[in-house]
């Protein structure tokens, strides 16, 4: 006879389910490495190739499609898609409230 595993359901965010202090931060530089990660492997570039063209070292390259992106910020992030022809958008939209929350909609 097997025990019965309680599982918990997350948010919608990892990084706050998992009590990272800056958990919106840590989610939207996940996403934005996660796309530089995409276009690199679809340009098929060597990691010194990709230095030269973000701007970086290789060991930060490497960092970076490792995901050790601890040093990196947003806007390093963001300056390196520039670097590679990317535009990021930003898009502001008011969150939606869950049921039970007792913060008001503004």
């Amino acid at each position: 006879m097997s025990k019965a595993t309680k599982a918990t359901v997350g948010s919608d965010n990892i990084f706050a389910d998992l009590g990272f202090a800056n958990p919106e931060e840590e989610l939207l530089k996940a996403k934005l490495i996660r796309e530089l990660r995409a276009i690199i492997k679809r340009r098929k570039l060597t990691q010194t190739k990709a230095a030269e063209l973000l701007g970086l070292k290789q060991p930060d390259v490497s960092a970076l499609v490792t995901g050790r992106v601890g040093k990196f910020s947003i806007d390093r992030i963001v300056r390196c898609l520039d670097r590679l022809n990317y535009r990021v958008d930003v898009v502001i939209r008011h969150k939606p409230v869950r049921r039970g929350s007792s913060k008001a909609a503004a």
